[in-house]
């Protein structure tokens, strides 16, 4: 008895300890928080004008897209769908290229390799906790510019990175409380460090070398259902079931942005950001997408078309072209 009230009495140090430690840590951010990125936005220009319009729509699925990439060469796009099948496009003249029957419906993600000839993809088989458990897949992660190696996130709470060849498993990312949603590789050389979003609401950066988280992000309120690193490398961009777009800078350790406005109400289910990223694209529930200036904290340019919820978007490797795929069974590519 005594060494089980001895237990508790350790535990509950031991989380006063850890809290006190979260209180000096944010003290330390406000003291390096000397301007703030609105100050900063407030010298520069306003964009002006965003003109992008649907160019291409391209049709053959037959179910929910629920994930699509570029490939490497700007001209053709993977997706997946919930009709189990996985399909290569033509973005230029709309042909599909290539259809791939998958073994089960629900792929739902998808990704080119590097070298733009090897394409993976990501399925589920079950339900936890009343959602899909989803496993993504992306490009390879290390070495950069080879498809030997790829990098998950899965339902059961964990990253993964496995050897394509062997199909062995050679690091394994525990850290999550709940289902990871989505992964991106860091935009380095190096590709050694990866960000995760997740339904526990929160955001890790990961070494892969090490296998550990070395820095996490709080603030959404809900699932954390898209990242995307920033170009530079030096941020992340996040979106979120709780109708916010959030950027968290790596060197402040903090939240540094959040795009939202009062008449949002729908879920993000997908961001990324412009070559430069100035720009922030963001697909939302309500079947649109808002273009938000990143420095300014506005949107600049709200995109109609889908028919139903946008559930993925990806900028094209030149940044000419913006690809959406939605709930509709279509993808559009604008530009």
């Amino acid at each position: 008895m005594d060494g089980a009230v001895s237990e508790t009495e350790h535990i509950e140090r031991l989380a006063r300890e850890a809290e006190s430690l979260k209180i000096r840590l944010d003290d330390e951010r406000q003291k390096l928080n000397d301007v703030t990125l609105s100050v900063v936005a407030d010298r520069l220009e306003p964009i002006s004008c965003i003109n992008v319009k649907p160019r291409r729509v391209l049709k053959g699925h037959q179910a929910k897209v629920l994930c699509s990439d570029w490939s490497p060469d700007k001209r053709h796009i993977v997706s997946s769908s919930q009709d189990g099948k996985m399909i290569i496009w033509d973005a230029f003249t709309t042909n599909k290229e290539h259809a791939v029957t998958m073994p089960t419906t629900w792929v739902i993600a998808c990704a080119y390799a590097p070298s733009g000839q090897l394409v993976a993809c990501g399925t589920t088989y079950r339900r936890k906790r009343r959602r899909w458990a989803r496993t993504r897949r992306t490009r390879p992660a290390a070495p950069p510019n080879s498809d030997q190696q790829v990098l998950t996130g899965s339902g059961d709470s964990t990253c993964a990175l496995w050897d394509v060849e062997s199909g062995q498993l050679l690091q394994n990312f525990h850290g999550h409380s709940d289902s990871v949603m989505s992964i991106d590789l860091a935009p380095s050389e190096t590709g050694n460090t990866f960000v995760s979003g997740s339904c526990d609401k929160l955001v890790f950066i990961w070494d892969m070398r090490s296998g550990q988280c070395v820095q996490s992000f709080e603030g959404h309120e809900s699932d954390v259902n898209s990242v995307r690193f920033h170009p530079s490398g030096d941020a992340v961009a996040t979106g979120s079931d709780d109708a916010t777009c959030r950027l968290f800078d790596l060197r402040a350790d903090k939240e540094v942005a959040s795009y939202t406005k009062e008449s949002i109400i729908f879920g993000a289910n997908a961001v990324d950001l412009s070559i430069s990223g100035r720009l922030l694209f963001a697909g939302y529930n309500d079947y649109t997408v808002n273009v938000w200036d990143t420095l300014k904290c506005q949107r600049v340019a709200l995109l109609y078309g889908h028919e139903n919820r946008v559930s993925c978007l990806r900028v094209s490797p030149d940044g000419t072209a913006l690809s959406t795929g939605s709930w509709d069974t279509t993808l559009r590519v604008w530009a």
